[in-house]
């Protein structure tokens, strides 16, 4: 077994430095099974962490003493407890500069992941190398004395994360701002609320340049405005720093991560884009959701729609000459190639978005009226069936959608197996900044608490907006009329 940590254990020798030459260029060249190279954050190999469950004190106080006892006696060693694996052969590696979201269930190994990579837990097996400055915003409070102030804790955590009190001195003013607890800086952290707690932690750690960043879910509890100067930190730090961002959320994830890790019962049970584990996630917390009651089957395809993800440069330079107010929308239906899931009980047929005021057929500009049209299919019957859908960004964020369901919740519309049924939705087409979106369009049965979503597909529709307008926000609208004025009182 090894462990290392950032401020014990470099990373490999080099062959040069093996060999005892100077200035060599020579290094490892680099994959998950054990080899480094310079660019290397986090590698993470074969990790596994157990612990032992007791039923109760009294087998603690046994294991302690009688196996020592059965050993003297020449018999085999009874044991008193059972084992529990939090982490089982867990590999990966993240590049020096990478974001890189954490995604599971509760007691899926998350926090006992993060925990042994800040070095603050000891594997059972495996090991961690880290390349850099670790500061971590884990459970609540950790690392705060409860006794001291809100100032010694400062001077405290910062110790720890490796700054000298000449380094705190001339920080302390910046901290105590960005943390903005007034003067319950000076009082016992014992009596802050959790909101002041997370202030006072993510203010240190965002204070003592590190070059790794693990955040795990704490600004969930943050005020909005505190939550907002921790994002625009976030931001910043990404164009500097390596990030591990944990979240029960998988639009953050997605709009923060570039990649993902989806953690279940201590493995990891996908790596890939965060766009493709999430969507991943979502099916399993359905399936979780619906037991046995309805089977979730995954629909792919061999297109690769990793575009959806990623403006393309052309989006890019044409938003940047902002000279008018024009814009241009096409639409790809898109069903064919969409992946998802289905139970099989009923299925989508088609998704198209369709113009209703006058205009060039297939062209849309922002702020016309259309229709979108998911066409569906039952395979079996369906009681109170709901169409409903999402239209979202390059990086996951759900932007609008509506579904049927205030309708069908007053007035079902039960259908037979084999029939087809139809929804619209009538709504005026924002004006997107530029890039490509996609339409998620889903078929449900059931009500508000209590449904199934028998077939979902992420990209039913993509949209691509070409615009020669700056866009303000994710979803612009029309106005009516913008006015500046100059008063002579």
């Amino acid at each position: 077994m090894s462990f290392n940590d950032t401020s014990r254990t470099p990373f490999p020798p080099t062959e040069g430095q093996r060999r005892g030459e100077e200035g060599s260029e020579a290094r490892y060249t680099g994959d998950v099974q054990g080899h480094y190279t310079g660019d290397i954050a986090i590698s993470v190999q074969n990790l596994s962490k157990c612990y032992q469950i007791y039923d109760t004190p009294r087998d603690r106080l046994k294991q302690f003493v009688t196996p020592r006892l059965q050993r003297l006696a020449g018999q085999s060693p009874k044991q008193y407890f059972r084992d529990f694996w939090a982490l089982k052969d867990v590999s990966f590696v993240i590049k020096k500069g990478e974001t890189v979201g954490i995604i599971g269930r509760n007691g899926s190994g998350k926090s006992t992941l993060l925990q042994i990579i800040c070095g603050t837990l000891t594997p059972t097996s495996g090991s961690v190398e880290t390349s850099g400055r670790i500061a971590a915003l884990l459970e609540l409070g950790s690392g705060f004395n409860p006794e001291f102030t809100g100032r010694e804790n400062i001077y405290m955590n910062a110790a720890v994360l490796g700054l000298s009190k000449e380094e705190v001195d001339a920080r302390f003013d910046d901290i105590a701002a960005f943390a903005d607890i007034g003067e319950f800086i000076e009082q016992p952290v014992k009596i802050y609320s959790t909101g002041m707690y997370v202030r006072l932690a993510f203010s240190v750690i965002a204070h003592v340049d590190a070059e790794i960043l693990v955040v795990d879910e704490a600004l969930s509890v943050g005020d909005a405005v505190f939550t907002q100067k921790c994002m625009r930190f976030i931001r910043s730090f990404q164009g500097r720093g390596t990030l591990i961002f944990v979240s029960h959320d998988t639009s953050s994830v997605q709009n923060l991560c570039k990649t993902g890790i989806w953690l279940g019962n201590g493995q990891i049970q996908k790596v890939g884009t965060s766009k493709n584990v999430a969507e991943a996630y979502l099916q399993y917390t359905l399936q979780e959701v619906y037991g046995d009651v309805a089977k979730l089957s995954a629909t792919s395809s061999a297109a690769d729609l990793s575009v959806i993800a990623v403006a393309s440069p052309e989006d890019e330079k044409s938003d940047a000459a902002a000279v008018d107010h024009g814009s241009l929308v096409s639409v790809r239906e898109n069903t064919t190639n969409a992946t998802g899931w289905k139970t099989g009980a009923a299925e989508i047929v088609s998704v198209s978005l369709e113009k209703i005021e006058p205009g060039p057929d297939g062209v849309f500009v922002g702020g016309e009226k259309v229709c979108l049209v998911i066409l569906a299919k039952a395979n079996e019957a369906l009681g109170s069936p709901i169409l409903g859908f999402l239209v979202r960004d390059k990086l996951g964020q759900d932007l609008f959608g509506e579904n049927t369901l205030s309708f069908t919740a007053i007035t079902p519309c039960p259908v037979k197996p084999g029939q087809k049924f139809r929804g619209e939705f009538v709504f005026r087409l924002p004006m997107l900044p530029n890039g490509q979106y996609a339409v998620m369009a889903s078929v449900a049965d059931g009500d508000l608490y209590n449904n199934i979503q028998h077939h979902w597909l992420h990209d039913a529709l993509i949209i691509n907006v070409s615009s020669s307008k700056t866009r303000w926000g994710l979803v612009g609208i029309p106005f009516e009329r913008v006015v500046l004025g100059v008063r002579n009182d």
